[in-house]
């Protein structure tokens, strides 16, 4: 005589789809870092006329009306809600990371600083009301980011370094923890020692040529109008970090 296998928690049923979830949505992620990061890095060859013209370029893929709906915020909202519902519903004796993980630590810092960049570069810059006048795409290339480094020095590379750290950290922690998962044997799987490396080697590759970058740009001469500074001005002082 058979039985019916007992029946499965909530618990026990999200748990897995949320991971799933997590992990489907990473590559969608990826794929944007590395075209929106690619632009400051090739500042250090080309200066911000370069950067500019990359960063134009690259956002036919993730500033459509398509693309960025569901290529970008779509992935992102659904990546960090899933790992908030995971450490949620996880055990508290089973937690899937300890909250001082250096993957859980880098992902509530992105959630606290993507928030205020995106707002000060896409979404303060679309207000139509005097003296702002509705930014457009093709106004808001690296001279925007060149006026706020030279406007808010301070918060800007806090805001700016805090962040490009924070997610190439969480990338690669985030990559090395989906290869152990899903490519690699019991011998192969990224140990610790190789993880250190694989960190330090993200920060060197991606973090520093970015930050760098940056910092070439803002050297540079403001090449805009008094009037689009104005304008500009007007729309970093909508965030509280950079009032004056």
């Amino acid at each position: 005589m058979s039985s019916d296998p007992p029946k499965r928690s909530f618990r026990q049923q999200a748990l897995p789809v949320l991971t799933k979830v997590l992990h489907g949505t990473a590559p969608f992620i990826s794929t944007f870092l590395l075209i929106h990061l690619s632009a400051p890095m090739l500042a250090n060859l080309g200066g911000s006329s370069l950067a500019s013209q990359t960063l134009l370029l690259g956002r036919e893929y993730y500033q459509t009306e398509f693309g960025e709906k569901y290529l970008l915020l779509a992935p992102l909202a659904v990546h960090a809600l899933s790992g908030l519902a995971k450490r949620v519903l996880s055990p508290s004796q089973a937690p899937p990371r300890p909250r001082t993980s250096l993957l859980s630590l880098t992902g509530y810092a992105n959630i606290i600083l993507i928030l205020p960049h995106f707002i000060t570069h896409r979404v303060h810059p679309t207000n139509p009301a005097p003296p702002i006048l509705g930014l457009g795409p093709s106004e808001l290339d690296f001279e925007y980011v060149k006026y706020g480094l030279a406007t808010w020095p301070w918060t800007s590379w806090i805001l700016y370094g805090g962040l490009v750290a924070s997610v190439v950290l969480h990338a690669v922690d985030g990559d090395r923890l989906m290869f152990n998962t899903y490519l690699a044997s019991g011998v192969q799987r990224v140990k610790a020692a190789a993880r250190k490396r694989l960190l330090a080697i993200g920060l060197t590759l991606v973090a520093v040529p970015v930050l760098s970058g940056l910092y070439f740009m803002s050297k540079e001469p403001l090449m805009i109008f008094p009037s689009t500074a104005e304008r500009f001005h007007a729309t970093f002082a909508q965030s509280p970090f950079l009032r004056s």
